[in-house]
């Protein structure tokens, strides 16, 4: 099956041409999603002419657009039901619509975790497992549920989306979806640097002089930096926490995790495994947790499945 897929983020979207398992050819596009999606979608539309004259594709040779996107998403309606400060004007656009109108071919829209899922199950970690959840750790954390092979949706399309906002501490930090305490606002991207900010000692630490981010973070934790090491480790019992609740929620077989965090899976997988086979509560045996394998083109090769139909 050849297939044409969007991933969107708030920063950024990659436009791809697919062959089953392959991605044939691809474009970065930097966005800025105050500008509203509205305003891109002639780019992504020439973006994927492009793609199709180098490769010598029409649009009769594809099974449809495959379109990944931050965001609570209506997959049945091809609706955007809420994006949390990013491409706002999104709920408003009819982009099934859209793609028939700019490109002649059908359009499927899905969250991007969840899309993300369906490619690992499709092409990566999660190949030959019916029943899994996937964590994204990044700038946030996303989530997303097969339960017997089928995606976990809801009555509102909110089902198993909302596994970074677990809480883990109920008089913790407050959260951009108006909770409190949760993973996200505890150990997330955006949220390290308010953490590392007030930590004891942070004026000392080596990570004083640095970007805060999780690449940084690791790199002195390794080093041996006290505040990088205390943070990280808070960060990991946070994250394995956040891990226990969705398998005590959603009983799968595998939690896979990926995101721009897992740079430093050599750190976190085994903590994180260790952590749920210890304090999850599966009489059945132990739940396997892995690290994504496909990268930032998990969300991409989800389009595949989700156009074969069947989720």
């Amino acid at each position: 099956m050849k297939a044409l897929a969007i991933d969107l983020g708030g920063t950024h979207a990659t436009l791809a041409l697919l062959n089953d398992r392959t991605i044939v050819s691809h474009r970065s596009l930097d966005l800025d999603s105050a500008q509203g999606l509205a305003s891109v979608l002639p780019r992504f539309a020439e973006t994927f002419r492009e793609l199709m004259r180098e490769s010598g594709v029409a649009p009769a040779d594809l099974a449809g657009i495959g379109f990944g996107s931050c965001g609570l998403i209506d997959s049945i309606s091809g609706r955007v039901l809420s994006t949390n400060q990013k491409w706002d004007d999104a709920t408003a656009l009819d982009l099934p619509r859209w793609g028939k109108e700019a490109l002649g071919l059908r359009l499927r829209i899905e969250n991007d975790a969840r899309m993300a899922l369906l490619g690992e199950w499709y092409a990566g970690a999660a190949r030959g497992s019916s029943d899994v959840v996937m964590i994204t750790l990044g700038t946030g954390i996303g989530g997303a549920v097969m339960i017997e092979g089928k995606l976990l949706r809801g009555k509102h399309a909110q089902a198993g989306n909302l596994g970074g906002h677990i809480p883990v501490l109920f008089n913790g930090r407050n959260c951009t979806c108006g909770a409190i305490g949760c993973a996200e606002a505890e150990a997330s991207g955006w949220s390290l640097p308010l953490v590392l900010r007030e930590w004891p000692g942070f004026a000392d630490s080596r990570l004083a002089k640095e970007p805060l981010n999780f690449e940084r973070l690791f790199h002195w934790a390794k080093r041996g930096d006290r505040v990088a090491t205390e943070v990280r480790d808070r960060c990991l019992q946070v994250w394995a926490a956040d891990a226990v609740g969705l398998v005590h929620s959603f009983d799968p077989e595998l939690v896979v995790i990926g995101g721009g965090v897992m740079r430093s899976a050599d750190v976190i997988i085994p903590f994180i495994e260790q952590y749920v086979q210890k304090h999850a509560w599966t009489p059945w045996g132990k739940v396997k947790v892995r690290a994504a394998e496909l990268g930032n083109n998990a969300g991409l090769l989800g389009a595949i499945p989700l156009l074969a139909g069947g989720n």
